[in-house]
Order: C-alpha cells, then structure tokens, then sequence
C-alpha cells in the first residue's frame, strides 16, 4: 500500500498560478517608430544596428514540463510511501530481579535433594532457580549477588540463558562471608531506574539475618515500595541457629508486607521448587503487544523523475536555440 507521510504538502500545488496571479509580469510601453524598411534605411543611413529585445514565446512543451517538473516536486515533498503488512511484536510488561544469597551460610549441606541425599543449600537452589528462569521465556531479568555486599551478576536483559550461564558460575563466599538486606534491596531499586516498565518485582532469597548492610532491610523495603517495586522473600536456612547462621524470618515477612508483596520458607529442595512454582502462579508473565507496519520512502522516485523531466526540457531548448541560429 501506498501512503503519503505528509498529505498537506499537496496544498503547494497551486503555488506557481498564485503567484503569477499575484505578481504578474513587468510590463513597460515606450515610443518607437515602425520602419517598414528597416535594413534599407540603416544601410543609406551608414549606421550600425545593434541588438534588441527579443520576447520569446513559451511553448506548450515548455508548460507542460514545468507543470510536471513541479508537481512531482511537490509530490515528493508529500513523502510517498510503501506501508507494509502489520508487524505484531510482544515484550514483557514487567521486569523481574533475582536476588540470591551467596554468603558463607549458603556453604551449609542440610538441604535434601530428591533422592533424600544432603546437599549444599546454595547448590540446590542454583537448580530450583535454573529451572525457574526457563520458564519466564520472554521476560526481562536481571541477577543480582549479595553477600558482605551485593552486585549486579546481569543487568536487566531478555537473554535469559546468559542469566543462566552468570547464575552456574556463582560460588558461595565470591561477595564476602555476610549478610546485606538493606544494600541488596537498594541495588536492585537502582536496577529497576534502568527501566521504564511500571511493573517491577524482585524475588529476594536468604538463609541468614542482615549484618553488613549499611541501610535496613527495612528502610529500604520502604523505598522499594514507593517505587513501586513488589518484593517476594524466601527464606531458607536454619531459623533456630544462632548468630549470622540464623534465618531472619521477621524481617522477610516484614520486607514482604509493606511492598504488597508475598513471603514463603523452603525448607528443603522441594519445598524450594514448590515455592518458585507459586511465585509463578502468583505472578505469571505479562506479555505487552506491540504493532507497527514497515514504512519504504519512495520520495526519491518522483525527485528523480522531475531531474529528468527538467534536463531533458533544457536539453530541447538548447537544440532549438542552435537549429534556430544555423538557420
């Protein structure tokens, strides 16, 4: 389909009869005397003649490429062009930050994988949480790291398998021996501000009490709310332990709670894999269409045209000029 980008340009086409209208040609009457023998009488007379005014008479060829030389000119400046099929394209309408923790703790082996084995907690939730990226297929990501302090593994992205490759080479005690909440929740408020999208959830994961953070889980789960982020916190670990070891399940519940979001505990790798599973179900992808047609500007064809149009009119002028003076 063919379309105009700028249809009000078709508006200049009675320009040129406006302004001929308008400003019309100068015109001068002077005296002179007719001689019906002019060369006879300049010959007796012994004077010499010199050039005089010649009015030439535009031909209906001249007119007409002008008036197409114009008209493709204007019709180029009302941009043609070729609009194609719909494109119909789908993003995901909410960004989804994964925070997990990697402190010393997350070294402990008293989670059990399916075949009743003891396994390192970090361990399993490395294959709970793999498992979990392949199913937001169309999502954006990002990973977040935290121990003694928190890094962004992977900014917000749609490939999701180098989330998953970032997410393999993570070790227990690559972010210090701690734990930081409070600096963890503000790292990933400063991840979302790389975001326009106004759904915003962050998915935070620990085993251990806030100890190295230099703003309160607290505080900062505040300012997640006002930017509207929605945090979901699962606890894992041991809540009877003592010390850094000890789970700080109060204050998930309480980071949970004033962002309207949701808390669970996994106690195990199945639970862990139940939890996710309910994170999915809780919060499903939310897809955004998007539609647009491919748009092939053709101005340069009736630009080309008019050049053409225009040397070949000058082109006849010329041969007309010349045949004229060698006859």
């Amino acid at each position: 389909m063919i379309s105009l980008g700028q249809p009000w340009a078709l508006a200049l086409l009675p320009l040129p009869l406006l302004v001929w209208w308008l400003l019309p040609p100068y015109r001068e009457r002077v005296p002179a005397l007719r001689f019906p023998f002019f060369r006879r009488v300049v010959e007796a007379a012994g004077a010499t003649t010199g050039p005089g005014a010649i009015v030439r008479v535009r031909r209906r060829l001249q007119m007409l490429a002008a008036i197409l030389a114009w008209s493709l000119l204007v019709l180029a400046l009302a941009q043609p062009e070729r609009v194609g099929a719909p494109v119909e394209m789908s993003r995901s309408a909410r960004d989804v930050v994964l925070a997990i923790d990697i402190s010393g703790s997350m070294d402990t082996r008293d989670f059990q994988n399916p075949d009743g084995e003891p396994e390192q907690r970090f361990a399993a939730v490395r294959d709970v949480v793999e498992d979990f990226i392949s199913r937001r297929e169309g999502d954006r990501m990002a990973l977040i790291v935290f121990g003694s302090k928190a890094y962004v593994q992977a900014p917000l992205t749609e490939d999701l398998n180098t989330v998953t490759e970032l997410l393999r080479r993570t070790e227990v005690g690559m972010a210090g021996p701690h734990t930081a909440l409070g600096d963890t929740i503000g790292l990933a408020i400063k991840t979302f501000e790389a975001s326009d999208i106004e759904q915003r959830l962050l998915i935070l994961l620990s085993d251990g009490s806030d100890t190295a953070s230099r703003m309160s889980p607290v505080n900062a789960a505040a300012i997640a709310r006002d930017q509207g982020v929605e945090i979901y916190t699962i606890g894992v670990g041991d809540p009877q332990a003592r010390g850094e070891e000890k789970v700080d399940l109060e204050t998930l519940k309480t980071i949970a709670q004033s962002t309207q979001g949701a808390y669970f505990y996994a106690e195990n790798e199945a639970s862990l894999e139940q939890v996710y599973q309910r994170i999915d179900a809780l919060a499903p992808r939310v897809v955004e269409s998007l539609s647009y047609r491919p748009r092939q500007s053709l101005a340069y064809l009736p630009l080309l045209a008019a050049a053409l149009i225009g040397l070949m009119a000058l082109g006849w002028l010329q041969w007309g000029v010349r045949r004229g003076a060698l006859s």
